[in-house]
Order: C-alpha cells, then structure tokens, then sequence
C-alpha cells in the first residue's frame, strides 16, 4: 500500500512532474460498508462510513485541450485529448479520471485540459471502494477548478455513470455517495432510492476492524454484472405480481415467502438475500441508535451467512476469517465487505479486545492459508473536498 505523501510533499511531486505547482488539491475517502451489501443497485438500504483511507489528487489548469495524468501509485503516466476520451487499455488505471471526464462533457460541462497527479492509501482490490474514491477526488477537484457548481450528490451520480457507463461496473450509488458526504464519527444509513441520508453515531464503545483477505477480485470480470441481472429478473416477476414493485427494495418479507416458487432457485436466492438485508439494515440502524451492540453484530453475522448461501458471494478466505471473529472474546460481529469473490471483511470489536483481535486473526489466518493479510482499524472521516 502506497504511504500517502503530505500535503506539501504532494505538491512538490506535482511540481517535478509537471513543471509547475498545482492549482488545488482534492482528496476522496474509501469507505467499509458495515452492512447491506448488494442492496444498493436494488433501490434498497446501506450502512457505509468514509474511512481514513483516500485517494488524493492534485490539478493545474491547461490553455489547451489535452489531459495529462499521472499515478503515483503505478509510476504511470497516461494522456488524451478532451475531443477524444477513450478507454487506454495500456493503462486501465487511467479509465476511472476518463471516465469522469466523459460524463462531465457529455452533461454539458465546460472543462478544459488539465494536467493531474493521482496517489492514494485505499487498498485496491479489496472491496473498499478505491474506484469510487478515485471518481469522487477526480470530480471534486474539476468541480472546484472550473467552477461546475457540483452539488455532493451530484458529484457522487456523476461517479456512478463514470463507473456504469465507462468502466462497465453496473454499480449502485453507495460508494460515491458515501465517499461524498461522509461525516467522521458517523456511519451513514442511506436509503439509494430517495439519498435520504441518516447520520448513525458510532460512538466510543465500539472499533471497527477491517481484515484483508489478500485475496484480490475485480468486479468487471467477476460474477457481479450477473448477480445484478438476476435481481433484476426477480423484481420483474415481482412486478408481474404486485404492480408497485419497482425494485427488490419493494417487496416484503410475507411477499417473497409466497411467491419464491414462482422463481428459478437461483433467482429465488438472490432475491431472499436482497429482502432480508434490507430488512436486517434498517434493523441495525435501529440497534445502533438504542446502544445495542450485541443485536448488531447478530445482525452482521446474518449478513454474511446469507451473502454466503444465498448470494454465494463470499470465498472459503472471507468465510474463515468471519468464523475465527465468532470466536473470539470482545468481537460484537463481523461479515464480508464489498461486492465479494476476495476482499475484506469487516469486524466491529470492543477497543480494549482490538490488540488481541488483530494479533489473532492475523496469525491464525497466515497459518491456515498462508497469506498475509492486512489488519487495520478504521476510523469514520468527512467526505470528500479540497485540502490544499
């Protein structure tokens, strides 16, 4: 993981690059989803917090109409002009900051060239969102540097369609919105129909721990566009049945039980775990909110078994380490985090039980599968904006 420079030595590496300081810089945090995992593209309810990971990028204004990029991470370089932005299959990373250009020309959005910098500390691969973060630094930083007016949400759906309409990743809006406007000390219970937003304290009593798995998926190639089509065929005969359904967020429990046979099994599956998430989040809101830390870690460890059985998301390395946290003293519950097939998991642990619970996993985990995974403690920060 690239060790995010300072500020100042940030712009000094801009600087040795480009010839110049840089106008503004923007950063963008990754952010762990708590719980509600593929409930997002299905108009349903997340619980994400921005983390203490980001994406940083410094911009400079150009007279002409070229784009220049840099990644620090990669020690790349890629460029395009603004009357050609097309995908650099040489240089994948650079799709994300096309991307956004992209949108933002086809939105009407006057930018012009640009040269730009990109660095950051949110593990890639790992389900904590270090695409949308990329998205939201990006567009935050032409947002202030052209003058767009960019609302936060409209920063976060211009994001979205980056990543839908350019990278080909049929997302829903949690990560970018999180990204966006998270809140520090905050969880953000969001519903992604309507982004109405509720601010869920964290509080004092409770850390949150997230594991790597060292397991690395990509979501363009993995089974994750599939996962989304048949939830799709399941709202479809739901809608068959009850008019107003217009997504898997509008079907009940009751509902589902007496129409799942109806279904494929497969389908019927993706739909049951869609349902019951949607339940078991606005049931951990509410947890959260009364103190009850135990019903919420029950509630995480209901999460991954249905994310395991019946979304069959999760992988043998994200199913371990989520039963080694079962068994651990001072761990309220965990889960896999992310849109699975690799990735983290997330854990939330009494603080005087995190030393332990890291030394532990991390040891037990090396020895049954021998990875080394990446043990961190999260904390909730603000969302995106410019810093310097």
């Amino acid at each position: 993981m690239t060790r995010l420079p300072t500020v100042e030595a940030f712009r000094e590496a801009f600087g040795a690059a480009f010839g110049s300081p840089p106008d503004l810089i923007a950063r963008a945090p990754g952010r762990v989803n708590l719980i509600g995992e593929h409930t997002d593209y299905n108009d349903g309810f997340v619980m994400p917090m921005a983390i203490d990971r980001e994406v940083r990028v410094a911009v400079r204004r150009r007279t002409d109409r070229l784009v220049r990029l840099v990644s620090v991470n990669y020690h790349a370089h890629s460029e395009f002009s603004l009357d050609d932005v097309a995908h650099d299959p040489a240089q994948p990373w650079s799709n994300y900051e096309r991307g956004v250009v992209r949108i933002l020309l086809d939105s009407g959005a006057i930018v012009g060239g640009f040269d730009m910098a990109i660095v950051g500390d949110v593990p890639q691969g790992a389900g904590l969102s270090s695409s949308a973060a990329v998205e939201v630094a990006t567009l935050t930083a032409l947002n202030s540097l052209f003058g767009l007016g960019l609302a936060p949400f409209e920063v976060a759906k211009m994001g979205q369609r980056a990543e839908r309409e350019f990278v080909g990743v049929s997302c829903g809006i949690m990560d970018q919105a999180i990204s966006a406007v998270g809140r520090a000390g905050h969880a953000m219970l969001l519903d992604c129909r309507s982004l109405e937003t509720t601010l869920v304290p964290l509080g004092s009593d409770v850390a949150v721990v997230v594991t790597d798995t060292a397991v690395t998926r990509g979501l363009v190639g993995s089974a994750y566009n599939d996962r989304r089509a048949e939830c799709e065929d399941a709202s479809a005969h739901f809608a068959t049945v009850y008019p107003s359904v217009r997504a898997l967020r509008d079907v009940s429990e009751v509902q589902f039980q007496a129409h799942a046979n109806e279904l494929a099994q497969v389908v019927a599956k993706r739909a049951r775990h869609v349902v019951t998430e949607n339940a078991r989040v606005i049931n951990a809101g509410e947890a959260f909110r009364r103190g009850d830390l135990p019903e919420v870690g029950r509630l995480m460890y209901a999460s991954h078994d249905s994310l395991r059985d019946d979304f069959e998301v999760t992988v043998p390395e994200l199913d371990f380490l989520v039963d080694l946290s079962r068994s651990r003293a001072g761990v309220f519950g965990a889960r896999m985090t992310g849109a699975g097939f690799g990735g983290c998991i997330v854990a939330l642990v009494k603080p005087e039980a995190v030393a332990s619970y890291v030394e532990q996993i991390a040891a037990e985990y090396r020895t049954e599968t021998g990875l080394i995974p990446r043990v961190f403690v999260c904390h909730a920060t603000d969302g995106a904006g410019v810093i310097g």
